[in-house]
């Protein structure tokens, strides 16, 4: 049974989504603040965690990158009355894997949690290390290099950056990066994978005629290839 951790304060929500959760098969755990989640987080195996932003002892943003750092591949539904795109933006930057504001439909809750859960599978994530040429990523210590040199991403960097190595050779579409990384929290129209990728080739040094190279394929999307 898949075990999900609720971090939130209103008593009558956390208990709303709780019982939710139980009835469609899942273990609860609940936790009105951010000391009872850790508490929670480092003395029982978690496979989801569903997080409140408006915590009473702890900014959420603050609580989410301190969870995301300690706990890399723990997957990270944020559900918040902060609705804002600037706040959804940084709740993605800082690693939660999903945004949902209030209010929300249980049905697309449950949803989501069940999504997440397939995403993060043992059998979807086989492989500890990838590669390509001197590119190296390291999944069990979140740790990725270039030639040897360790390079610094964000959450959001070094998930596009395994996107990529995962489908490497393989042109992938804009909406495709889109949905996989971010979701539906973004339109079509919008620039932020043009961005993040210009930010994976500066902080990863790949220049034209390096190995290896995200490629730009006009109109449809990008490659990572190791092929000169």
């Amino acid at each position: 049974m898949r075990k999900i951790l609720v971090v939130e304060d209103d008593r009558n929500l956390l208990e709303f989504i709780s019982r939710g959760l139980r009835e469609a098969g899942f273990s609860v755990e609940e936790a009105p603040d951010t000391f009872t989640a850790l508490e929670v987080l480092t003395g029982t195996e978690v496979d989801l965690l569903i997080l409140d932003l408006m915590l009473p002892d702890m900014d959420g943003f603050d609580f989410l990158a301190r969870v995301r750092k300690r706990w890399p591949r723990l997957p990270i539904l944020i559900l918040s009355a902060r609705s804002s795109v600037e706040d959804r933006v940084r709740g993605l930057e800082l690693g939660s894997d999903d945004y949902l504001t209030k209010p929300f439909s249980f049905a697309e809750l449950l949803a989501r949690v069940k999504a997440l859960l397939r995403r993060a599978s043992p059998a979807a994530e086989p492989e500890e290390v990838l590669r390509a040429g001197p590119l190296t990523m390291d999944l069990r210590r979140r740790e990725v290099r270039m030639e040897g040199r360790p390079v610094d991403l964000s959450p959001k960097e070094f998930a596009l950056l395994e996107y990529l190595l995962r489908n490497r050779g393989r042109v992938l579409t804009k909406i495709q990066i889109l949905e996989r990384i971010w979701g539906y929290h973004f339109s079509p129209e919008s620039n932020i994978v043009e961005v993040y990728i210009c930010r994976l080739r500066e902080k990863l040094g790949l220049k034209k005629g390096k190995r290896p190279t995200i490629r730009t394929i006009r109109e449809v999307g990008y490659i990572l290839t190791d092929e000169t």
